[in-house]
């Protein structure tokens, strides 16, 4: 039957199927066969870096827990608070909290803050907010003065621009003449909820080492359990914070901050030059440069901070976008800066560059798109180029299951999760390439939108028979191309293969099909 396809012709065919059977037997040995030769060698290549990459990390905070030698463990937490209460030394800490048309989240951050046990006349609670609504606002600011009733120091601040967006909210609060006697700062975005003890539990890091410019806590997420697609995120958010931020913390190299749930020493900000809005990750920018004038960070995962998951697709492709698009833009503008910079070792500049920017950032979306998305459902149709399965089989999985253990509760989702993973790495893949190319985007800035409460109110409301989800707000092109193409791939396969690749193929192609018309996460009605 292959043949029957497939059959070479004499002359220029007459008819349109026997061209299209012409037009690729012309081009097929000359140009397809090397090229996807090529691109098998380069996405082998990048799937051994990461490999290497995966494996190294996971050797390390092996390590780092059979002979629990985490760095912050070293610190005498207790004695060092009963140290702070002895001598009645307590910082004046400054904490800020940006956001912008939160409505459905706005009192439970404010809530939260405003109810830390630090000492009142200690801590000043800054809200800065950027909200467009004028209703929403005088919500806002209403909260506020119920908190300074009770007697907490909260200080609301607007703008009445957004330049800079969340950087420049955070520089110009920074900036106000009372900050002047703050020692630290705590940033929590407005769906974050520290505990009581959050300030007592990460500020004694920061008295004990003035080296120390960073404290970060670890993320909770309270609506993990809200859809499928929130599951999923809690595996791949579980191996950065459980993996990636904790073999950096404990190898003393370099770790990103999270932008919020950290407490930066405000020094270490000026030192750095302060917050700047150059990218879209405004956090990570700032932690590479006061990284790069000697301060060190600490990861305390022991410590872990309330927050919300982005529940509808729409939102969470708008945090991809930022988030891979950010780094890889980041890195074309400081890469010169990281290699002549003389303060840091070279050894930790080079990882800087090539393990964290280059290998998590870039190949990994890279990788993961091109290889299992594009080049092996290619090599089911050219089946003359040869495609091992060590590259193709062995080392993937070795890098899914290494991922997935640091959510072992999940472990039973591990194909859906890989499935979500390859459909996601489409749009990281175009991010990373903007932010590389400082393409149209690039500066893009979509706050993730949050539901808070608002899912479960709707839920126990009745139903509005004129609320109706428009369905073409909730197809992606993209993924339905793609997901064509894989099926394309598949069918074939099943007619004329010998390697069972249909199986995968078929399961992928479902989920490009499935989150192409948007049938994941929450479904907020209009």
């Amino acid at each position: 039957m292959r043949n029957l396809i497939f059959e070479e012709t004499e002359g220029v065919p007459e008819y349109a199927s026997s061209s299209l059977r012409y037009a690729w037997q012309s081009i097929r040995a000359p140009v397809v066969i090397p090229l996807l030769k090529l691109a098998v060698i380069l996405c082998s290549v990048m799937s051994i870096m990461l490999f290497v990459e995966r494996v190294s990390m996971a050797a390390v905070i092996l390590i780092v827990k059979v002979l629990r030698k985490k760095k912050y463990t070293k610190y005498k937490l207790d004695a060092m608070k009963q140290n702070i209460e002895r001598n009645k030394r307590y910082p004046m800490v400054l904490i800020q909290i940006p956001m912008y048309n939160e409505k459905e989240v706005y009192k439970l951050s404010i809530g939260a803050v405003c109810g830390l046990s630090w000492p009142a006349d200690r801590f000043i609670v800054q809200v800065l907010d950027d909200s467009t609504n004028q209703v929403l606002r005088e919500l806002v600011k209403s909260e506020c003065h119920k908190w300074m009733q009770k007697g907490v120091n909260v200080k609301y601040e607007t703008r009445q621009n957004r330049n800079g967006y969340k950087a420049g909210a955070l520089k110009e609060g920074l900036e106000k003449q009372y900050v002047e006697d703050c020692e630290f700062v705590a940033i929590f975005d407005a769906d974050f909820q520290p505990d009581a003890d959050f300030l007592w539990r990460t500020i004694p890091y920061l008295l004990e080492n003035p080296k120390l410019g960073l404290v970060q806590a670890r993320w909770k997420f309270v609506n993990s359990e809200e859809c499928m697609m929130t599951r999923l995120q809690e595996m791949s958010l579980d191996y950065h914070f459980g993996v990636e931020q904790e073999v950096g913390s404990s190898t003393y190299s370099f770790f990103g901050f999270n932008g919020t749930a950290g407490v930066w020493r405000i020094q270490a900000i000026k030192d750095a030059g302060g917050w700047k809005d150059r990218t879209t990750v405004e956090d990570m920018d700032l932690a590479v440069r006061a990284s790069l004038q000697g301060w060190e960070f600490v990861f305390v995962g022991d410590v872990t901070v309330k927050n919300e998951l982005p529940s509808t697709f729409k939102a969470y492709r708008y945090q991809q976008h930022r988030w891979s698009c950010g780094p890889a833009n980041l890195l074309k503008k400081m890469t010169k800066e990281i290699l002549f910079c003389e303060r840091v070792p070279l050894l930790k500049r080079l990882h800087l560059i090539y393990a964290f920017f280059f290998v998590r950032k870039i190949v990994a979306h890279w990788v993961t798109f091109f290889f299992y998305c594009i080049v092996i459902p290619a090599c089911v149709i050219v089946p003359e180029v040869n495609l091992k399965k060590q590259i193709a089989i062995y080392i993937p999985a070795t890098i899914t299951i290494l991922n997935a253990v640091s959510t072992p509760r999940s472990m039973h989702l591990l194909v859906l999760w890989i499935l979500f993973e390859n459909v996601m790495s489409l749009h990281r893949t175009k991010a990373a390439i903007i932010g590389l190319l400082e393409a149209n985007r690039v500066n893009e800035w979509v706050v993730t939108e949050k539901l808070g409460n608002m899912m479960k109110q709707r839920n126990n409301a009745r139903p509005s028979r004129t609320s109706r989800f428009r369905i073409i707000e909730r197809i992606h092109p993209l993924e339905i191309i793609v997901g064509m193409y894989m099926l394309h791939c598949a069918i074939y396969d099943l007619l004329f293969g010998h390697d069972n690749f249909f199986v995968y193929l078929l399961l992928q192609a479902g989920a490009f099909f499935t989150m192409g018309f948007g049938l994941v996460g929450t479904i907020v009605p209009n």
